[in-house]
């Protein structure tokens, strides 16, 4: 830099799906933001075109969310002065292939900040699923009349229930801290945990097969994988306890549908699920009427005012990193390939 001339602004640049920053960033957050920076105008859904490899040619930081183009080598060609990526959603791994990992940009991701509704979400199910809720509330619909519940439903309730985590993933671990305080046994199954790390989250660290045939309530947490397609599966299903609920906050593909149908419409499993495969059923799937399931269109994540928080958090992350500072959720390339 020459003496006595000003430092250049940084540009920080969206890249997501047309209309989201206006749902994702409250106007105070984004007025923290430029502040310290010049923030670029309109949003890039594209990274291909000329005017976008303009927009790349003078941007510090992309400030990516859901419906982020891939950032290829080539957008990276383009982008000779980017210092990193903050990502203000989940996973990095649809935007993000295995070829922008060559630049050693640094990455950071909200996945943490969005973990909290889903546990909260994750969490309010289970216990309603213990308490029955389900089945009292669709008999009392229909019969309309006082009963003698503790009768009618011996088995409901929180108290002494054994609850199976699958998946020891932000999402999951949170499940487990905020069902510490209730009167439970907490049980964990994840490839790469421990019996220390099981016991620090408050749980025991069980097989998959043990959780699943030991649990009231199984509860999903592990990533969309080859080898975690159908993790729940006829065989499991058949393994559960009789009664027992299974939760699926995590990817439609860890359950086959078939086999989880097949399992509610013989009664012998409840289940909750907030994301299916497909991902919206077909019209005359049994699931979206039975007595003994609760679907809903994958909202388990942040909506609403919730995606302020992701918002928030990003924001905090692209401070950090145009101040040099460490950033609070790095994203390690290395575990990749087991996370979501």
């Amino acid at each position: 830099m020459q003496p006595g001339s000003t430092p250049s602004v940084p540009t920080v640049t969206l890249a997501m799906q047309p209309g989201l920053p206006d749902r994702l960033f409250a106007a105070e957050d984004l007025d923290r933001l430029r502040a310290v920076a010049r923030l670029e105008p309109g949003v890039l859904h594209d990274l291909t075109d000329d005017a976008a490899r303009d927009v790349l040619a003078r941007t510090d930081v992309l400030l990516t969310g859901w419906g982020c183009p891939p950032i290829t080598r080539d957008a990276l060609g383009h982008a000779p002065r980017l210092r990193g990526v903050v990502h203000a959603a989940g996973s990095v791994r649809h935007h993000l292939p295995p070829e922008f990992w060559d630049a050693g940009l640094p990455v950071s991701t909200a996945a943490g900040v969005n973990a909290q509704p889903v546990a909260e979400y994750t969490v309010a199910t289970i216990l309603l699923a213990n308490k029955r809720i389900l089945p009292i509330a669709a008999r009392y619909r229909a019969d309309r009349r006082a009963e003698n519940w503790s009768v009618e439903v011996p088995d409901a309730g929180n108290y002494r229930r054994t609850v199976g985590v699958v998946g020891a993933s932000k999402i999951g671990r949170r499940v487990l801290e905020l069902l510490a305080p209730f009167d439970l046994d907490l049980l964990l199954s994840d490839p790469y945990a421990d019996e220390a790390t099981a016991a620090a989250l408050g749980a025991r660290l069980v097989d998959l097969d043990t959780l699943v045939a030991t649990s009231d309530v199984v509860s999903l947490h592990a990533p969309d994988l080859p080898e975690t397609r159908h993790l729940i599966d006829a065989r499991r299903l058949a393994a559960m306890r009789p009664g027992a609920t299974l939760v699926n906050t995590a990817r439609g593909a860890l359950v086959d549908t078939d086999a989880l149908t097949e399992a509610v419409i013989a009664g012998r499993v409840y289940a909750v699920l907030d994301v299916t495969t497909p991902d919206v059923l077909p019209a005359d799937s049994p699931l979206y009427d039975h007595p003994n399931v609760l679907l809903t269109p994958h909202v388990a994540g942040s909506i609403g005012l919730e995606l302020h928080r992701m918002g928030a958090f990003a924001v905090d992350e692209v401070l950090r990193l145009l101040a040099g500072e460490p950033l609070a959720a790095p994203v390690d390339r290395a575990l990749l390939d087991r996370t979501a």
